[in-house]
């Protein structure tokens, strides 16, 4: 599928993209909601099972290390969790788990299939299959899909309508071909990032990384103000008080090819850098220094100028 209609269909059609490649956690215990509270920045405890969001995982000194998506259920926390982040994610989450703690932790990834339903027709689809529609997001159930109890979520993952499908693994094929005969288009990895990088989702080892902190990355509403302490939260906290945020994440329009790592510049001294890029609408993300411009100014980007732009799954918040 070409880049531009990969974006028609993701706005007016429904797309199938295949996540069983990421990591899925389940958080068990009678201290589980405590627990994931404690240790990500969204605030857990005034969950219900049925109800899910979005969160981070951060270091102690505030910097980012994965944007994770927690659904809980009645008897656990499901979190799903970016593929080249479990094993560190369970290795972290690990070391904070004490003698006393109820909390037990399974990586379940291979027990399951995640598929994300992505466009505007996501909804026509489940209703064709007699699903009932969920209007929340993060809201969790189980359905019946072709014989098979699936677990679903609204969201897409992006600011683009659409569920996430948990599937028992050897049910996943009966679900995929049910989903084909009612209108949705399968995309690999390679789609998936060209929408990612046009939604201007942040992903491990391009905009989270221990170089930037969760309010540069443009991760405010998955960010708790009013909840107790956390891993990282102090430096959160100090940022946002002192208006401490020094760098932003913007979405980049090109006038021609750049590539990742491109530094952007301002009187010849640099004020950021690219940190992903697809040719399909010649479009990136970058990091760009506060003072150096936001949405609708043009930078300076290698030989050539690009406008800053915003992008639908960021917010950059004012200070609380």
């Amino acid at each position: 599928m070409e880049g531009n209609q990969l974006l028609q269909m993701a706005s007016k059609g429904v797309l199938l993209y295949d996540r069983s490649h990421w990591g899925l956690i389940k958080i068990t215990g009678s201290d589980r909601l405590r627990y994931l509270h404690n240790q990500s920045t969204n605030d857990f405890n005034s969950l219900q099972p049925g109800e899910g969001r979005e969160t981070v995982f951060i270091t102690s000194t505030g910097r980012t290390i994965d944007l994770a998506t927690a659904y809980v259920t009645e008897d656990a926390i499901l979190v799903l969790v970016s593929p080249n982040r479990r094993q560190q994610l369970m290795e972290f989450l690990d070391k904070f788990i004490f003698p006393f703690d109820q909390v037990e932790l399974t990586d379940i990834s291979a027990d399951y299939t995640v598929f994300n339903l992505i466009g505007a027709q996501s909804d026509t689809t489940l209703s064709k299959l007699g699903v009932e529609i969920i209007s929340t997001e993060g809201t969790n159930t189980l359905v019946n899909i072709a014989g098979a109890e699936v677990r679903l979520a609204k969201g897409s993952g992006f600011a683009i309508p659409g569920y996430t499908l948990i599937i028992p693994q050897d049910k996943a094929t009966a679900v995929r071909d049910i989903m084909r005969e009612n209108g949705t288009q399968e995309i690999g990895d390679l789609s998936w990032e060209i929408l990612r990088i046009h939604q201007g989702r942040p992903y491990p080892d391009r905009e989270l990384t221990e170089d930037y902190n969760p309010l540069e990355a443009g991760l405010w509403r998955c960010i708790s103000f009013e909840k107790g302490c956390y891993i990282g939260q102090e430096t959160i906290a100090r940022l946002n008080t002192y208006q401490g945020v020094k760098q932003r994440l913007w979405g980049v329009k090109f006038h021609e090819e750049v590539t990742v790592g491109t530094k952007i510049t301002l009187d010849g001294k640099k004020v950021g850098i690219i940190t992903s890029y697809t040719k399909t609408g010649s479009f990136g993300l970058a990091y760009v220094r506060t003072f150096a411009g936001g949405a609708g100014d043009q930078v300076q980007v290698g030989e050539t100028t690009a406008e800053l732009v915003s992008v639908p799954f960021l917010t950059h918040e004012y200070y609380r």
